[in-house]
């Protein structure tokens, strides 16, 4: 993915480089360098003038996008306007990085391409007032396409299947004859008429829930939050059911699509896997730690549970054949990657030139109409009484009128934008920052 511009988080054509890696070549910390905005960038690269071949990686500090040219999700050089230069050791990574002073003080957003966000520290990003992006159902087709991809390898025993074939030997007519002797441990069973519940029914749930009913299957759903738009996409052929345990136990097939949280830590163990069928297969391509792995090879042991299918190989996991592991393939598609590093693009881009804030983990959604000859305020703060009161009243007191005022609340967390009629000084802003309770304020 291309754009037209340099996309800079807050930051101007000009810096300092706060903090360098080990292979930043020429790059050292406190050197001033500009960026040039004629040569072509990514999303999160940048080419600096007078360091031949360094490549500015801003990831949108922290983001986790995989990006050919840094390994791991480092970066080999973090530029800031701030004055001070900070050094940060070899391989931290951004999502610390961004986070240290000065630099969190130039920091306004961090994307994460991608759904999870258990690898970003939310809770010091909120307190600062920084809304933290993730890119919600740019990746469900790949995942839901390894789903379904899964389902089959369980109902048809694929896996083992061609690991049997793969160890044959001798000529042709041993080989076919070894075939037909050997295929009837392979034995598996059709799709239609079989039971699916699909446990999470966020974008990807919703697409593999749909996907089931086209293969014929009975398909049941199981998420007490699901949100008004993905109800809408819904198969109406798709049975809500309201009680985890009543949706364990009528299942051929359980397939979990919900994020890891502390609620859903360990979603699936003993408890749940006793209520499941024998002849059962559980599927998960959400997050390893959803599943309890040692309840579930007891119950593989036991006879209690068919197979797992899962994208997180462990080693306990590994060794059992009625198990099948992938590499984390779930949103490993070219088509996934472009989706995905776009979206939090177009997120960012924004919430930086409007203020607009959509599929933020840790503040409400907010969106405003711009105003014509108005200037903008956007301001993250703590939900507390008076805010907005407040705020209205510094305004006034400057002679400054409001045109348009959005003030959205989600948990602890609050946001404001404010239209104002002609230009707010910047003493004006800096009151406003001293309010107790506003963790971060800006003009648009």
């Amino acid at each position: 993915m291309r754009l037209k511009q340099p996309m800079l988080l807050g930051h101007e054509l000009a810096g300092t480089i706060l903090a360098v890696g080990p292979d930043a070549g020429a790059a050292a910390v406190g050197q001033k360098v500009a960026v040039n905005p004629s040569l072509p960038c990514h999303a999160c690269r940048f080419c600096l003038d007078g360091l031949p071949q360094q490549c500015l990686d801003m990831r949108f500090f922290g983001s986790a996008m995989r990006w050919p040219h840094v390994q791991g999700g480092f970066a080999d050089v973090i530029v800031c306007r701030a004055e001070q230069a900070v050094p940060v050791p070899d391989h931290v990574s951004l999502a610390e990085a961004a986070f240290a002073e000065p630099l969190a003080v130039c920091l306004h957003a961090v994307g994460r391409a991608g759904a999870g966000t258990n690898n970003i520290p939310i809770a010091d990003y909120s307190a600062k007032g920084i809304p933290v992006f993730n890119t919600p159902g740019a990746n469900a087709n790949a995942v839901k396409e390894l789903v379904v991809a899964a389902i089959f390898l369980a109902a048809r025993n694929i896996i083992p299947a061609a690991a049997f074939a793969h160890r044959l030997d001798g000529d042709a007519e041993e080989m076919n004859k070894a075939v037909e002797a050997g295929k009837k441990h392979f034995v598996g069973f059709e799709l239609p008429g079989r039971t699916l519940a699909v446990v999470g029914l966020g974008a990807i749930g919703v697409e593999v829930a749909n996907a089931a009913v086209g293969l014929g299957m009975r398909v049941m759903g199981y998420d007490p939050a699901i949100t008004v738009e993905h109800a809408w996409n819904l198969s109406s052929k798709v049975e809500r059911v309201t009680n985890l345990e009543a949706i364990l136990k009528r299942a051929d097939i359980v397939t979990v699509h919900v994020p890891l949280v502390d609620g859903t830590r360990g979603l699936i163990g003993a408890d749940q896997l006793a209520v499941m069928r024998k002849s059962a297969v559980l599927i998960n391509f959400a997050r390893g730690p959803i599943v309890d792995v040692p309840a579930v090879v007891a119950a593989l042991e036991e006879g209690r549970l068919r197979g797992y299918v899962c994208d997180f190989p462990t080693p306990e996991l590994n060794k059992h054949q009625n198990v099948v592991t992938l590499p984390h393939l779930g949103a490993s598609t070219n088509e996934a990657e472009e989706n995905c590093a776009y979206m939090a693009a177009e997120e960012i881009k924004d919430y930086l030139e409007h203020g607009t804030i959509k599929n933020s983990v840790n503040f409400p959604d907010a969106e405003l109409a711009r105003t014509e000859g108005t200037q903008r305020l956007a301001i993250a703060n703590s939900n507390v009484p008076n805010m907005v009161g407040q705020i209205s009243t510094l305004l006034a007191d400057a002679g400054l009128n409001i045109s348009d005022l959005l003030n959205k609340s989600r948990g602890d967390l609050a946001y404001t934008l404010v239209d104002v009629d002609g230009q707010v000084p910047t003493s004006v802003m800096d009151q406003i920052r001293s309010i107790d309770g506003v963790l971060g304020a800006r003009l648009i």
